[in-house]
């Protein structure tokens, strides 16, 4: 069985470590655990990873965040993955920073790369982990925030979110989004206030 774990950002030395590019910093967390490494292909970075019986295909867009769906949407039909079996995974400025949240569906929320997906796959009811970038910024600076670079301190809280959001990864691909919900969510909101404890 094949999963597609997406986790979106831009390309670019300029976008490494920007709160926009957190999908990219889980997979790349995930990949590095794991001795795998990303190649470029169309439409994105690929890697390949087997977990469990399950075959997961992670990808790294390079159709910069705002044309996301059109990376997604050419794997799902190349590796002929069905929608069900689609992950996505983006930052989110309307949860603190570090919380980790897995949702089975939903709006786009204002996010440009979720919001692409939607309209090219033509649905909104695909899997997505959102992590939780905060929203201090004041009105009018959405784009300056998502596409600043981190704070040493909002890493080093991510860096404690990344092991549960890898653990949702994992789980999703083997019991399923709403099994994985249950289990997970608790504890991707605790990981956001543990990160904050010396």
């Amino acid at each position: 069985m094949k999963y597609l774990i997406a986790g979106l950002g831009n390309i670019g030395e300029e976008y490494e470590n920007t709160r926009h590019n957190a999908g990219f910093m889980i997979l790349d967390a995930l990949t590095g655990a794991s001795n795998i490494v990303f190649t470029d292909k169309r439409y994105g970075s690929i890697a390949e990873m087997k977990y469990k019986g399950r075959t997961l295909i992670l990808l790294k867009p390079s159709t910069f965040m705002n044309r996301s769906g059109n990376a997604v949407n050419y794997w799902l039909q190349k590796e002929k993955i069905p929608t069900k079996n689609l992950l996505v995974i983006t930052d989110d400025i309307a949860i603190p920073t570090g919380s980790v949240r897995l949702r089975s569906k939903g709006s786009s929320g204002g996010h440009n790369g979720l919001a692409n997906i939607s309209e090219i796959l033509g649905t909104e009811e695909y899997a997505r982990i959102r992590i939780g970038i905060g929203g201090d910024f004041p009105k009018g600076g959405q784009i300056n925030y998502v596409l600043g670079k981190m704070l040493p301190e909002e890493i080093k809280i991510i860096k404690t979110s990344i092991p549960v959001a890898i653990e949702m990864i994992k789980s999703f691909a083997t019991i399923g989004c709403e099994l994985t919900m249950t289990a997970f969510n608790k504890k991707g909101k605790e990981a956001a206030g543990n990160g904050n404890k010396d």
